[in-house]
């Protein structure tokens, strides 16, 4: 697995697949997960459809850099953020959303890149939006899939998909491969399968297990605030995609997000979830191919 130094002290783990010469397309990876859940039967197809695919493990998540040296302990970050006291929880967290955006725009300098179409997930899509909106030069097209704007009006979570995201993480591999199976919550209610997440659950942890990191990104997330006015000014072209059954991020985000860019396209997907189903990859590469071409 290739690694690249995209900063001073932060290094990028990643994989392409297609032709170098064809499109680039990059994919951006959610919170806590690893690049593995851009399947590679996805990245594959994709790439058989003329596009140079480029998958990633954002920071503090796979085998890219981790910043142990900043521990955040989530209960008293949650409560900073709850009682207001937004000081103390800035000072709990090392980076923001900028500064992921500006790790996956060194790993396309590292490559020789220099403009790609960028697809961003949970919270891939919010740092694909933040890579558009302070480098628009180097963004093609904007995917934001199952996102949304960073307004605490929109996307929300369900109380019952926030117990499961917030719940404790087991440590040891038959905990956590069974653990997979809460994610069903957020699922698509068609084709959720606790096979398929149980499976990528037990090739994650035997690649890179790193719960530790968890906080340091949601702290990245929650702190990094509203990006409405300046979606509102953004001019990338952009297509908004959001699973209709979602309940981690409420399709409202989606819809948002559509709302605020100019000229936005948003399809939104009946049958899907916080997820990306194989029995939908037709439609979504479908999708995606078109909105890159």
């Amino acid at each position: 697995m290739p690694i690249v130094d995209v900063s001073p002290g932060v290094s990028i783990a990643y994989e392409t697949f297609g032709d170098p010469g064809d499109s680039p397309v990059l994919l951006v990876m959610g919170f806590g997960a690893q690049m593995l859940a851009w399947h590679e039967d996805f990245c594959r197809a994709l790439a058989d459809r003329g596009r140079y695919v480029i998958r990633y493990d954002n920071r503090d998540c796979g085998l890219s850099t981790k910043f142990d040296d900043h521990p955040v302990d989530m209960g008293k970050f949650i409560a900073a953020v709850s009682s207001g006291d937004i000081a103390a929880a800035l000072a709990m967290v090392p980076y923001r959303l900028q500064d992921m955006a500006d790790d996956a725009l060194g790993l396309l300098t590292a490559l020789g890149v220099e403009r790609a179409h960028v697809v961003g997930a949970s919270m891939g899509g919010m740092i694909a939006q933040t890579m558009a909106i302070a480098h628009p030069e180097r963004v093609l097209t904007l995917t934001s899939m199952m996102s949304s704007t960073g307004e605490s009006e929109y996307g929300q979570p369900s109380p019952e998909a926030q117990a499961v995201l917030f719940g404790p993480k087991p440590a040891d591999r038959e905990g956590c491969v069974a653990a997979a199976e809460n994610e069903l919550v957020w699922a698509s209610k068609r084709y959720g399968d606790a096979a398929v997440l149980r499976e990528l659950a037990a090739t994650s942890y035997d690649r890179a297990y790193y719960p530790a990191g968890i906080g340091r990104q949601l702290g990245a997330m929650i702190l990094s605030g509203s990006r409405a006015d300046a979606l509102r000014e953004l001019r990338v072209p952009t297509l908004v995609i959001h699973g209709l059954d979602d309940t981690l991020i409420d399709p409202s985000g989606g819809r948002r997000t559509a709302e605020l860019v100019p000229g936005a396209r948003l399809l939104l997907v009946p049958d899907m979830g916080h997820d990306r189903p194989r029995a939908l990859w037709p439609e979504l590469l479908d999708a995606v191919e078109d909105h890159t071409g």
